[in-house]
């Protein structure tokens, strides 16, 4: 049987997940706060984690640590709503599988459970509700095996794509620099398939998801003595990398000491366990990645310049999504058609309705974001053409909510979903002749008023 978690403070949304997922085949547990829900995943063991973002005043981000802490492998998916999302998509950089939006679609909570336990290489058959899927599960090898990149249709992309072909070649290391959501992992991944090591394994770490004392144990493993002689052995990542490529994402934010290990094994190719006495030789591709630039962090002395030194050879800018709008309905129709294959479906494309809000907004999850808008979009339509009501309300409405600027880096940590200034709304409608959005618009500015003052309790908020 296999189990999941579910972690939110809202009792009617926990039950109305629990009785949705127990219909197809799962056994859920349920917590209510933070507390509860580390003792149950102690309890339970559970194939993966459904948590919300706002969690009895702690946020995604410090449960996704402790969770991780438990268990670096578990698969967690984020609960959050769209005024969250770029706060939220910070927590991919620790460790978060990937996050869903409010209001929640049935199919989509299906379909997310499928790809985590598929990519975590614990297949799942679901009796699933979403037409087609039947079709599309028995033809998963038609499927094409990388869905977050089209390497042929700009020259930003072609420019990309030389790159990954001569590091494929020639296995020399690379540093990646990109936002949460830009596709580094996939680039990885990309490289390592053309590379001569595809057959081998391909490790993806996230640095920052790992605690300070067990960065060490982690990547090069430990040997431990035990009183009577016996020993106790952890095979790290790099061990478990042998042949093929490992990706450390978030570089960073290894310790100083673990970093100048790192250092060892690429110019020496051996790894020594942590209380261990023999050197381990090993033959892995090593490629990094960070979302800041590292020169412009470092200190003299410090991580970050001799990561820059020891990897500026070769390194790879992936420009944020907003900063190449040529590039939005490429990877749009991408994905559109990536996901009728998925699906079953069988789309023509987005009406020129659609287009425009996907041109006009200001994608904080990059790629990522789009993926999920774009397969939320196809679980809604009906139609041969994806139209701008299937679009999330924040996202057609965009240019009527005032955002702080994304390059203004905003605390995981804040309580409180600021990035929406409810008082900024303006009075003036996009349309002014239709009824139906004028009543929408005051409906809308009512119900974010009544959460600022209910200090977003959702709750309160709803009596």
């Amino acid at each position: 049987m296999q189990k999941i978690l579910v972690i939110d403070d809202d009792r009617d949304m926990c039950l109305l997940l629990k009785r949705f997922l127990d219909n197809h085949g799962f056994t859920v547990s349920l917590a209510f706060n933070s507390k509860q829900a580390l003792e149950t995943l102690e309890l339970t063991e559970p194939l993966m984690v459904f948590c919300d973002f706002r969690l009895d005043n702690n946020d995604g981000k410090t449960m996704l640590l402790k969770i991780k802490e438990v268990n670096p492998r578990l698969p967690v998916l984020i609960i959050t709503g769209y005024s969250d999302i770029h706060i939220a998509v910070g927590v991919m950089k620790l460790g978060a599988y990937n996050y869903l939006t409010k209001p929640i679609i049935p199919d989509e909570i299906l379909l997310s459970i499928h790809e985590a336990l598929n990519a975590t290489g614990k297949k799942t058959r679901l009796r699933s509700t979403i037409p087609g899927m039947e079709k599309a599960e028995q033809n998963e090898g038609a499927l094409p095996g990388n869905d977050a990149y089209c390497f042929d249709k700009s020259e930003v992309l072609r420019n990309i794509d030389n790159l990954i072909t001569e590091v494929a070649h020639t296995c020399n290391s690379l540093l990646i620099y990109g936002e949460s959501g830009t596709g580094k992992e996939t680039i990885a991944r990309e490289i390592h398939k053309r590379s001569r090591r595809s057959t081998k394994p391909f490790v993806v770490i996230n640095c920052s998801a790992m605690s300070k004392e067990m960065a060490a144990s982690e990547l090069f493993g430990q040997e431990k003595v035990s009183l009577a002689g016996s020993f106790q052995q952890k095979t790290g990542n790099l061990e478990l990398a042998q042949g093929g490529t490992i990706f450390l994402d978030e570089i960073s934010s290894l310790p100083h000491d673990v970093t100048l290990s790192l250092f060892r094994v690429m110019e020496g190719g051996k790894i020594r366990r942590v209380s261990g006495v023999k050197d381990i030789y090993l033959d892995v591709h090593i490629i990094i990645a960070n979302s800041e630039d590292l020169p412009g962090t470092a200190q003299v002395g410090k991580p970050g310049e001799e990561l820059f030194h020891k990897f500026n050879k070769c390194s790879l800018t992936l420009p944020p999504l907003r900063e190449r709008k040529e590039d939005i309905m490429v990877f749009a129709h991408h994905f559109l058609q990536h996901q009728n294959l998925e699906l079953g479906k069988n789309l023509l494309g987005f009406s020129e309705e659609a287009e425009e809000v996907l041109l006009n907004y200001n994608w904080y999850g990059n790629l990522r974001e789009l993926k999920n808008v774009v397969r939320r979009a196809v679980l809604l339509t009906d139609g041969e053409y994806v139209r701008d009501r299937s679009l999330p309300f924040e996202i057609c409405n965009f240019n009527k909510l005032l955002f702080k600027n994304i390059n203004n880096e905003q605390s995981l940590t804040h309580p409180k979903p600021t990035s929406l200034m409810v008082s900024s709304i303006p009075r003036t409608l996009l349309h002014e002749n239709s009824l139906k959005e004028v009543s929408i618009d005051a409906e809308y500015e009512m119900i974010l008023e009544t959460l600022k003052q209910s200090n977003f309790n959702k709750s309160r908020a709803a009596r």
